[in-house]
């Protein structure tokens, strides 16, 4: 039969479109003929789901679905459904009365899930075709009519009324066709004998058997019968059951017994010998999943056996015997075959975010799964789960579960999950799949620069060199990228009333800080500084710290000699009694050293002297003693050099020049000659001459000495008028009189960091008068200072 035009295939294809979409248990539906063009229309599903189209791309519109987006696809820029390639039916679905292709609509933002059937309607597109284009028929001439031949049937894959339809017969006058249909709604025909048949007139008979489809137009196919008229076998095989049942679970081994058929023969001898086989109405993939024994009729299992292909099978069986010609008898076996749990749970994720912020809320949608079970029952029914230890849990929708979370993330706890979901179904033994999803954690800015301690001490050292690192701090941001990303400042401060720029800088990426000037202990012993860290996250987070600078002291000062000070810029002068015994304190030298600690500690020592045995010095008083009684041969002027040196490495010292003079007193020397008078041991008549001779020399002599004495006590008035007050007194100690007293020192040590401060004692003060008489002559009378004015004028 010769296939109609392109152009009524086209024809017949809008026919079978239908448009309109089936919302069916909250699915949509469309029906297309099948070997539609590709590119062909199948449905406006955007404008069906009540979809913007302008948003379909931002919300990432697409078909999700493994078959579906086989042979569809969706336009992003219009929402229309079209076919991606050409759907045959009968490669897709076979014999099946429906046939459908499940699809899915995905969209994000928000997540939305639809799912929809495109149903593929039969066309006749194919012509009924005999497995083989001739029927060899034997029939025995002893055949009485009405006996009935089952032909061999045509096969369409078409379906419903595509699919055989009708058989018909060529015209004869011996035979005639007799159809009937079957349960399985297939049409059997059979080759009756209407009239008996002579083998000597007519050995043989040609026939045409067509078979047709009820298509429009219809199609059809043909088979020539031959006939071949034998002698007579006059008796068919007959099965003891016309149908026979049978269960099978699935999965069963190679080799498992199914069943026996048996069917009887009235003849005898080879007539009634029979052989067992499949019929041309079994379907090859059954005949591979069964075998039947030719000789005994009975079948076992060949073939693995699945109930999610197919819950049962049909076979037919034909009984031929030996006779001439062979009769054949036929039957029907029916297998059903129960569902085992063989099938582990399919976890399939539709739909999933791979990053997600460490703010998101709890309940945010992670992933959308669907699971699935190819078995039925108890042992499709399926269960699913997360670890209670993961922030994550799933909630059932629909025939979908959503993967949320279910505490607030911290990526800095956590920077990625790999979450394992466990499905198992109910069936025994239970069967089970995992799955794992991976996402991961993207970082928000919230955690402000910590530094490691909130306050440090750092100590530099005096006359550092400007520019040089004195310190380096350090904050940590455990968060990402730029909100990890730390600079560094100075807070506003002061230092001694300067801005704190003026003395240190920063550098903003590493945080070490560097002096700008030379510190001076002496000046500045100790500050104090903020140091702020900013992260560059949006918005930015921030921290500071304290940084305690303390300057440590450096032996940077030369002690400096506070008394007594050099008169005429060369010396101090000291005025002292002859008559002074050993003890006698001439002096005590003072000075002052601008460093602390072991830098300010001074140290006193005699560097030069006029006579070294006569006076010491205290290492660590300063104070100037006499070491022995003045001697008149003593030089009536010594010169001391002191040396005052402190403790620093290296040590730094100073000197001071001391001249002391002796005053000498005439009225012990007096006191001696009268002395020497008043011994009688001295007097004789001999030596009265001799004494009234020296007295008159002498006579003559203290004239004289009076005379001088006169005179040296109006220069002695002038010279004391040069050193004393007219209150005639001398005190010890003065800048500017050596007799004059000398205000108490008070010395201060300091030590970095303590802010101890430790007094020196009160320097002793001593002090001389002359008494008025002692002006008059050569005799020096000496009194404490400050006596009552009713004993000496002072």
């Amino acid at each position: 039969m010769a296939y109609p035009p392109r152009v009524a295939f086209i024809v017949i294809a809008c026919i079978f479109l239908v448009y309109v979409p089936d919302l069916i248990s909250g699915q949509i539906r469309y029906s297309i003929p099948e070997e539609m063009e590709q590119g062909a229309f199948v449905g406006n599903i955007a404008q069906d789901l009540g979809l913007n189209v302008q948003q379909l791309t931002a919300r990432k519109f697409r078909l999700s679905s493994d078959d579906g987006g086989r042979y569809m696809k969706v336009g992003l820029d219009n929402g229309l459904l079209s076919i991606r390639e050409r759907i045959d039916r009968e490669r897709i679905c076979g014999q099946e009365g429906m046939c459908t292709i499940p699809f899915e609509i995905t969209l994000e933002n928000p997540l939305e899930v639809h799912r929809g059937k495109l149903e593929v309607l039969d066309i006749n597109d194919n012509s009924p075709t005999f497995r083989d284009s001739t029927i060899a028929l034997q029939m025995s001439e002893a055949i009485t009519p009405g006996v009935r031949y089952r032909l061999e049937s045509a096969e369409d894959p078409d379906i419903g009324i595509n699919t055989v339809a009708a058989y018909a017969l060529s015209s004869s006058e011996y035979f005639s066709l007799i159809t009937q249909r079957t349960e399985d709604g297939l049409i059997i025909a059979q080759l009756r004998l209407d009239k008996s048949m002579d083998r000597e007139l007519q050995s043989s008979f040609q026939l045409v058997l067509t078979a047709t489809d009820g298509g429009n137009p219809e199609r059809s196919g043909t088979a020539q019968i031959l006939v071949t008229v034998l002698d007579f076998n006059d008796n068919s095989p007959v099965f003891e059951h016309e149908v026979y049942r049978s269960s099978l679970p699935e999965n069963v081994p190679k080799g498992t017994f199914v069943m026996k058929v048996k069917a009887n023969d009235l003849d005898e001898g080879p007539n009634a010998e029979l052989t067992y086989s499949f019929s041309d109405l079994t379907l090859r993939r059954v005949q591979d999943l069964f075998s039947l024994v030719p000789d005994t009729g009975e079948i076992r299992v060949e073939g693995s056996l699945d109930f999610e292909e197919a819950s049962s099978y049909s076979l037919d069986i034909q009984a031929v015997d030996h006779g001439s010609p062979a009769f054949t008898g036929h039957s029907k076996v029916l297998i059903k075959v129960t569902d085992m749990n063989d099938n582990a749970p399919e976890i399939k994720v539709k739909s999933t975010t791979n990053k997600i912020p460490e703010n998101a809320p709890p309940g945010t949608i992670i992933a959308l799964i669907n699971i699935m079970d190819r078995d039925s029952g108890e042992n499709g029914q399926v269960r699913c789960e997360v670890p209670q230890n993961y922030p994550f849990r799933l909630h059932p929708s629909s025939n979908h579960f959503k993967l949320v979370t279910s505490e607030t993330l911290d990526r800095e706890a956590i920077s990625e999950y790999k979450i394992p979901v466990s499905a198992w179904d109910l069936g025994y033994p239970s069967l089970s799949t995992n799955k794992t999803i991976q996402i991961a954690i993207t970082d928000i800015n919230d955690n402000a620069p910590r530094f490691p301690e909130r306050s440090y001490n750092i100590y530099v050292t005096e006359n550092n060199a400007p520019g040089v690192s004195i310190f380096a701090v350090t904050a940590s941001d455990p968060d990402l990228d730029q909100n990890s990303s730390v600079s560094y400042s100075f807070q506003n401060s002061y230092i001694q009333n300067m801005p704190v720029s003026t003395y240190l800088s920063i550098n903003s990426m590493n945080g070490t800080i560097y002096a700008l000037r030379s510190f001076d202990y002496e000046e500045l012993k100790t500050f104090q500084i903020h140091v702020h860290a900013r992260d560059a996250g949006v918005p930015p987070m921030s921290s500071s710290t304290t940084v305690n600078v303390i300057i440590l002291d450096q032996n940077d000062n030369a002690p400096v000699i506070v008394s007594p000070s050099a008169q005429s810029g060369s010396a101090a002068v000291e005025i002292v009694p002859q008559s002074v015994g050993q003890g006698y304190l001439v002096t005590k030298i003072m000075a002052t050293d601008a460093d602390s600690g072991q830098n300010a500690r001074l140290f006193y020592q005699m560097m030069k002297a006029t006579d070294r045995s006569l006076f010491t010095v205290g290492q660590h008083s300063g104070e100037i003693r006499t070491a022995r009684n003045i001697l008149e041969s003593d030089p009536t002027t010594q010169t001391l050099v002191i040396l005052v040196k402190d403790n620093g490495q290296p040590s730094l010292s100073s000197t001071v020049t001391v001249d002391i003079t002796f005053l000498q007193n005439s009225t012990e020397r007096v006191a001696e000659s009268s002395n020497l008078v008043k011994n009688p041991e001295y007097f004789s008549d001999v030596n009265l001459y001799l004494i009234i001779i020296f007295s008159c020399t002498s006579i003559v002599f203290l004239v004289i000495i009076v005379l001088l004495i006169g005179i040296k006590c109006k220069q002695d008035r002038n010279i004391t008028q040069d050193y004393i007050s007219p209150s005639y007194c001398y005190k010890r100690g003065d800048v500017q009189d050596t007799f004059i007293r000398r205000p108490a020192m008070e010395e201060t040590l300091r030590y970095p960091g303590t802010g101890r401060v430790v007094r020196a004692p009160e320097l002793q003060q001593y002090s001389v008068c002359l008494s008025p008489e002692s002006a008059k002559s050569d005799f020096l009378f000496l009194k404490p200072c400050g006596a009552p004015a009713s004993q000496a004028q002072c």
